[in-house]
């Protein structure tokens, strides 16, 4: 069993202007998480995506078939993500941006996983595309509900009233849990979108709410990460 946490790696072509840890689906850091580490990478930011499945062979999965996720999803512990996600936030560190003025973004799983990190770690600033687990526990962790209130980081969930798995009632209720937090937090619906909008090239991809969500992750990190706008794309 491998100790050594992977990484994947993308630079910007000047000097960053920070750091972000980037989360991936369940179905593992495949082509679609490298391109969001890349666009991160484009304007500006070092990002680093940990491979979260790497004790279990660290696959790249099809979406089509859930019953390959389950096996490396359900070998996962809060103890061993927290330890791959300090290795991300070690390698920001050693490039100049210790973990507090670091930014963590996750999607489905990740975005589960981008709060509870939010919640356990001294990070800059979060943001969850529709992370699940709201009202039930995951990987070791309490389910959303209960954790949100002790958010170390501001953080922004990002979530598709379209979701077969996520129902709106659940989200009304992070949103109104998220409000006992004592950081800056916001809630974003998408009234037409589903689980997985922001996964360009799949069924599942919302344009409009993709778009929409990418500059409000921009301008989230943005704020809070920095001390100066950068140019978005």
């Amino acid at each position: 069993m491998p100790d050594e946490t992977p990484l994947s790696i993308r630079r910007p072509e000047h000097p960053p202007i920070g750091g972000i840890v980037v989360l991936q689906e369940a179905f593992g850091v495949g082509p679609q998480l490298e391109d969001v580490c890349q666009r991160l990478a484009d304007i500006g930011w070092l990002a680093v995506a940990p491979h979260l499945f790497h004790r279990t062979g660290d696959p790249v999965l099809p979406y089509d078939d859930l019953s390959q996720v389950r096996p490396h999803a359900e070998a996962l512990t809060a103890d061993g993500i927290l330890a791959d996600v300090d290795a991300a936030l070690d390698f920001i560190a050693d490039a100049g941006f210790p973990p507090d003025i670091a930014g963590v973004v996750g999607f489905c799983m990740g975005g589960t996983l981008a709060m509870a990190v939010a919640t356990q770690r001294q990070v800059g600033a979060a943001v969850t595309f529709y992370g699940s687990g709201i009202t039930t526990s995951r990987f070791g962790f309490p389910p959303m509900v209960d954790a949100v209130p002790r958010l170390t980081a501001p953080w922004l969930g990002l979530y598709g009233d379209q979701d077969a798995g996520i129902p709106v009632e659940q989200v009304e209720a992070l949103q109104a849990a998220a409000a006992q937090a004592e950081v800056p937090v916001e809630v974003v619906r998408y009234p037409d979108a589903g689980h997985g909008f922001f996964r360009d090239g799949s069924a599942a991809y919302d344009e409009a709410a993709a778009e929409d969500a990418w500059m409000r992750l921009l301008d989230w990190f943005a704020d809070r990460l920095t001390t100066g706008a950068t140019e978005t794309a």
